[in-house]
């Protein structure tokens, strides 16, 4: 699939998600991006598109709100005028200790990661077979859940969901093909350093992926390119992890 003239969701409008979108503009890509908190960094973000020629816009959305999922997808499907890609990144991740993942916990964790994403992708498939030309779908997971076993404890509900998210990328996948619309994941590792990362934090890191270093938002970037651009890739789950699950 080409990317110049199609229209594209990203869900998780700060970092990654902005990186994602302005490459995606200067590509000639028209971008509505969904934010939650981040509305300074979303509007920045469409301003830059704005400045490649594209059309953009920012929806303020609370993911965690089936109604909020469906919403969304329309209004920016209305906004662009058609739908073709698809991105489901926002993420909640944060450390709760087992004793305090109650159901409240456990919801604001998985609603989010897994519930939101099936719900975006199934509002959004209506629009891309309306396009006739099929879509893409892709989905974020995480290098440790791919990796088949947790790596730390704390974060139950996250490697729960986005476990759910390689499940769901693979059924959505089976059961769109006759569509055209071809379903992945990405599952980054060691990508960006969280903010408050000390140094010794970040050399840990470094230490422990075999390439040696944090990958960058760019590669990221290249690898939902790839997803838009391959017709023959659904299904499956890329990890861009530096290696990081080998060790």
């Amino acid at each position: 699939m080409e990317v110049a003239g199609r229209a594209v969701l990203i869900t998780g409008g700060k970092r990654i998600g902005a990186a994602i979108a302005r490459d995606l503009a200067a590509r000639g890509a028209d971008i509505a991006l969904a934010y939650h908190r981040s509305s300074e960094e979303a509007a920045a973000t469409v301003e830059t598109a704005r400045g490649s020629g594209r059309t953009a816009v920012a929806i303020r959305t609370d993911l965690a709100d089936p109604a909020q999922c469906t919403r969304l997808v329309n209004e920016a499907a209305a906004h662009l005028g058609r739908l073709d890609v698809l991105v489901n990144m926002a993420s909640v991740y944060r450390s709760i200790p087992l004793e305090r993942t109650d159901a409240a916990a456990w919801d604001s964790v998985l609603n989010v990661d897994l519930r939101a994403a099936f719900l975006c992708a199934q509002a959004a498939v209506p629009h891309m077979r309306r396009g006739g030309t099929g879509g893409r779908i892709i989905n974020f997971a995480d290098w440790i859940a791919v990796s088949g076993r947790p790596r730390y404890k704390g974060f139950l509900p996250y490697y729960v969901a986005k476990h759910g998210v390689i499940g769901l990328t693979e059924a959505l996948a089976l059961e769109l093909a006759a569509d055209q619309i071809l379903v992945n994941a990405v599952a980054p590792g060691p990508i960006l350093a969280p903010p408050g990362t000390s140094d010794d934090e970040s050399a840990a890191v470094e230490a422990a992926t075999p390439l040696g270093r944090w990958g960058g938002e760019e590669e990221i970037v290249k690898t939902v390119n790839f997803l838009i651009a391959s017709d023959f890739v659904t299904g499956e789950t890329i990890r861009v992890d530096g290696g990081r699950h080998i060790r």
